[in-house]
């Protein structure tokens, strides 16, 4: 006799324990968030990380700095203005791309996407473009000089424009993006009084007891005893001089004798 499938399907499930198939149906259901929560940790993955300068945020999805609506913070990076230094970072994931550096020298109002995927220097702002990528990711760095100006809240931005999203849009997902906030000072003067010292001309910092000790005690400021010098310096207590009543002493006793004569 030929089993039907509806039989056949009631007699798997009558030979299979109902304590096993509770447990492949639990595998197979964690199977399946296991799978969903790596898509979503891949899709949420830094693809860059800013490494020196600090970076603002670790997020990169939206212009200009990484998150919508991104504000500046208190991890502030300081530099000479027109300092050269070596900014450092990470492709954490590989990307066919290149790189910009940029500087805003008020705030990150000023930074503007390339307006096409192979656009060098578009705007005023950007210090250094077309940064090669390379096969593999890694580590990169790029040298840049930054501009001689005094500010205190200014910002770095590192983009990474990538070739593989096509077609290239703006707004869209082909840039990420990091910032880091920065302060450029003239010199060491700008920066104010640190650890209760005055910060000199020549870049020491001077010790703000240092003129109290040597300056040496307080000048006297006297009393109606004292008498005060032409110079109006420290005022000295006078003192009889034997030496100048030598010569009072010696013509009074000439007078004398002279008075006894006539006598």
């Amino acid at each position: 006799m030929t089993m039907g499938l509806d039989d056949a399907r009631a007699s798997l499930c009558t030979s299979v324990p109902e304590g096993r198939r509770r447990r492949s149906s639990r595998r197979r259901r964690a199977a399946l968030v296991a799978l969903g929560l790596g898509l979503l940790a891949t899709s949420a993955a830094a693809h860059i990380r800013l490494d020196f300068p600090s970076p603002r945020t670790s997020s990169q999805k939206f212009g200009p700095c990484g998150v919508t609506g991104s504000e500046r913070g208190g991890d502030v990076t300081v530099f000479r203005a027109g300092e050269t230094i070596t900014v450092r970072w990470t492709e954490t994931i590989d990307h066919p791309s290149h790189y910009r550096i940029a500087f805003d020298p008020d705030g990150h109002d000023g930074f503007v996407d390339p307006p096409e995927m192979m656009d060098a220097y578009s705007n005023d702002l950007v210090l250094l473009d077309l940064i090669a990528d390379r096969t593999g990711g890694g580590a990169y760095e790029a040298e840049i000089t930054l501009p001689d100006v005094a500010c205190d809240r200014c910002t770095l931005q590192l983009i990474q424009v990538m070739y593989d999203k096509p077609p290239y849009t703006v707004p869209g997902n082909d840039i990420y993006y990091q910032c880091a906030d920065l302060v450029l000072v003239r010199d060491e003067v700008d920066a104010g009084v640190t650890d209760g010292g005055v910060v000199g001309a020549d870049g020491g910092v001077a010790d703000a007891d240092a003129g109290a000790r040597d300056a040496g005690p307080p000048p006297d400021a006297g009393d109606d005893d004292h008498d005060h010098g032409a110079t109006g310096g420290c005022a000295c207590r006078a003192t009889p001089n034997a030496a100048a009543s030598v010569p009072w002493s010696i013509a009074l006793g000439a007078l004398l004798v002279r008075r006894a004569r006539k006598r």
